[in-house]
């Protein structure tokens, strides 16, 4: 199939980003891309769960690089050209997948980065902080809550009502592209809820990443792995200076940024308009992208 490459750098132009490259040793095979001058202090971006790393847009990793930084965005285990075990076998656990992180950095050759985690990947930043601070020069948590428990837990807001039974049912076939892709909408979607929701845009987005994964279904092994190892500490024992982004719209952790940013010391918010559970919006970049720029400035690297 003949593949047309659109002028400029859109939501899905992955290639635009540079060559796709693995980290990992023996079996494991971590892909990654990165956009930007590798001297420049290197943000690294950790997806939420199931989810390959397009779902941090090129458009967005290019204009994160283009203030003088080291844009770097990777396919967790189980999603993209990664890694991947047969859905429902995962042979890993959810430690390992922390610290993939550390695996990509390691591959660049970089010491210490910044740590942009989405969801399930910004409690990867909360654990990598905790137990590795020397790696971390700041966090950024979006669209995530605690990865750790606090005495106020049963106080944080539940999840609305309209995401009831989003994820029961069956999977669809890993066969049928038209259905995964659909599938992926439709969640994206329901988690945008009453935020910023682009349907070509996200439409882009899921189809280079049904197309570019092994095994599209086998994201769900993220839920079935074993946590592994436990990360000891709390919230209050954080010392990486912290950005916490959420949007006023999140149906899947209302009010959870302000709790969160509450919880660590020093955490600043960011509360982000018309946006839900889902990578920022382009209409919020006027907004988030000066303040990473300014958190990424601070604290970068002497």
């Amino acid at each position: 199939m003949t593949r047309l490459v659109p002028r400029g750098i859109g939501p899905a132009d992955g290639d635009a980003l540079g060559p796709e490259r693995f980290a990992g040793d023996g079996d494991l095979r971590l892909c990654y891309q990165a956009v930007g001058d590798p001297a420049d202090p290197t943000i690294l971006l950790v997806g939420g769960v199931g989810s390959s790393m397009d779902w941090w847009p090129a458009d967005l990793c290019a204009a994160l690089a283009a203030p003088g930084r080291h844009a770097v965005r990777y396919d967790h285990r189980d999603t993209g050209r990664s890694t991947t075990c047969p859905p429902g076998a995962p042979d890993y656990t959810g430690r390992d997948v922390t610290e993939d992180g550390l695996r990509v950095l390691d591959a660049l050759g970089v010491e210490r980065a910044h740590l942009v985690g989405l969801s399930m990947g910004g409690a990867i930043v909360q654990e990598l902080a905790l137990e590795h601070p020397e790696r971390v020069a700041s966090a950024t948590l979006m669209s995530t809550t605690r990865a750790f428990s606090g005495p106020d837990d049963a106080a944080l807001p539940p999840s609305a009502p309209e995401l009831a039974g989003l994820w029961d049912g069956p999977a669809p076939d890993p066969g049928d592209t038209a259905a995964l892709i659909e599938a992926a909408v439709a969640e994206d979607r329901a988690l945008t809820g009453r935020g910023d929701f682009d349907e070509a845009r996200t439409r882009a987005l899921a189809s280079r990443a049904v197309e570019r994964s092994i095994d599209p279904t086998a994201g769900t092994n993220h839920f079935a792995a074993e946590p592994g190892e436990p990360f000891v500490g709390t919230l209050a024992d954080l010392r990486v200076p912290t950005l916490v982004v959420h949007g006023t719209e999140d149906p899947l952790f209302p009010g959870h940024g302000e709790a969160l940013a509450a919880a660590i010391p020093g955490a600043r918010l960011l509360l982000l308009e018309r946006t839900g559970h889902q990578v920022p919006p382009p209409s919020s970049w006027d907004v988030l992208l000066p303040a990473l720029l300014e958190h990424t400035t601070e604290h970068t690297l002497g």
